[in-house]
């Protein structure tokens, strides 16, 4: 029997059962999507390559090989390593929506986040093979991702056009471990500084290497400085005797595996991209460093003046002399260079904080293709917001690199490297590559960077 009492509950009940379902409609129009879903995406480059060739017997060997064969010259009861990331790099990115149909994406690597604009986002539905597209660009440095996706998978290529590499990428949507979902107790704490040796088998090419680093529990960050650059910002974990680091910033893709010794040295494995993989080796040292980076390049005589003319992106002739009696800040760099963006934002942030009119930035740049110089370079200005010239001086390749154009050099070793000129158009300092901010070296470059700066503008 329905009385006043039922139907007053019914009632209170179906009113409840109502604002329930507004509230929960609203909250799905909150979240409403139109491509791929807001949120993290573990994201995975496959490196692969799984052989390398030692210059000392030019035989074949795996990369399992290599490191057993390196850790049984100090240890020869050592247990063997194995890679366990099979050349698959990992990093994070987070996709956010500013609107229904619009949304940019965010890569992260440590304590960085790359920005990729929502306007270098396309997306659409793909009438020939009935599958939804997504193309990620990196204008700045001229690379991109291709894809195709579905709820919560994207698959791919990430492609570097002028260099001809295209490497497999996939993308996972929930994810947000880098590496892996294990917390083994770690046999080490990592945190400190470690001198360190790259490509140990070939000792023609091998070079020295500073690594910082910093462990919470599992999680370990950091870098290497290197006489040419740093390796910007790594992340990764610490699981056991093992450790595992990456970078991803739309230029370049590194990854490295090590394994803690007994002793507490460490040994690895560096991929670059699709390069040769190289072994490498670490010590604890608090007192690691590198050569002054203010005397790898010189200048053949510092009491001559120099001069120069090239283009800029629309033609015109730029040449030294053109700036009169300023003090000229020279940047030797390449619009593909991670190290050569941090040293632009750099520049760009030094000009902006410190005006003057007796002060002048010229970057020559020296792009890996000639037939897609200007676009990017003009691409590169004004995404970057340079405040200053940018002149189309040379390629990388040997017959057009920095060292025959700029003759006046030493040598060129390192894009970036950056030149100071005085008033008389004198070279007073030539500086070999760049700590950038993911380095403890960062802070004391900026301070004797304004030191140097001002005494010449003062003389």
């Amino acid at each position: 029997m329905l009385n006043s009492k039922n139907f007053d509950f019914i009632l209170r009940g179906c009113f409840a059962a109502v604002l329930t379902l507004i509230v929960t409609s609203c909250f799905v129009m909150q979240n409403k999507f139109s491509v791929i879903a807001p949120g993290t995406w573990r994201a995975v480059l496959a490196l692969n390559p799984k052989q390398i060739v030692s210059s000392k017997d030019k035989e074949v060997h795996t990369v399992r090989q290599l490191l057993t064969d390196k850790t049984r010259t100090t240890e020869p009861e050592a247990v063997k390593m194995e890679e366990a990331t099979e050349g698959e790099l990992p990093f994070l990115m987070e996709v956010k929506y500013v609107n229904e149909n619009s949304f940019g994406i965010e890569i992260i690597n440590g304590d960085e986040r790359i920005k990729v604009e929502p306007e270098d986002i396309k997306y659409g539905h793909d009438r020939q093979t009935g599958k939804d597209t997504l193309r990620i660009e990196f204008p700045v440095f001229g690379s991109y991702i291709t894809a195709v996706y579905r709820e919560r998978v994207i698959e791919g290529e990430w492609i570097i056009p002028t260099k001809k590499i295209s490497i497999g990428f996939t993308a996972h949507y929930g994810q947000n471990q880098r590496f892996t979902t294990l917390a083994k107790t770690p046999d080490a704490n990592l945190s400190g500084k470690w001198e360190a040796t790259f490509d140990v088998n070939n000792p023609t090419s091998a070079y020295k290497a500073v690594g910082e680093f910093t462990q919470n529990g599992n999680i370990l960050r950091g870098t290497f400085r290197t006489e040419t650059g740093d390796y910007r910002y790594l992340d990764g974990e610490v699981q056991a005797n093992k450790f595992y680091l990456s970078c991803f910033d739309g230029a370049h893709a590194f990854l490295f595996e090590g394994k803690i010794l007994p002793d507490g040295s460490l040994v690895g494995i560096f991929r670059s991209g699709k390069s040769e993989p190289e072994v490498w080796e670490a010590k604890r040292n608090p007192n690691a460093a590198l050569r002054d980076a203010n005397s790898l390049t010189t200048a053949k005589s510092s009491n001559e003046a120099i001069n120069f003319t090239f283009p800029n992106a629309d033609g015109k002739p730029i040449s030294l002399s053109n700036y009169g009696d300023k003090v000229k800040i020279l940047q030797i760099f390449g619009t593909w260079c991670p190290n050569c963006f941090d040293e632009t934002r750099f520049l760009t942030k030094y000009l902006a904080d410190n005006p003057s009119d007796k002060l002048a930035v010229v970057a020559l740049a020296f792009e890996r293709n000639a037939e897609v110089a200007v676009p990017q370079i003009t691409t590169y200005k004004k995404k970057m917001s340079v405040p200053y010239e940018i002149v189309v001086a040379g390629t990388t390749n040997k017959k057009d690199s920095a060292s025959q154009r700029l003759p006046w050099l030493s040598k060129v070793m390192a894009f970036p490297t950056m030149v100071f000129v005085d008033k008389k158009n004198h070279i007073r300092r030539v500086h070999t590559g760049f700590d950038g901010p993911a380095t403890s070296a960062y802070g004391q470059f900026a301070k004797d960077f304004d030191e140097f700066v001002k005494k010449l503008i003062s003389e």
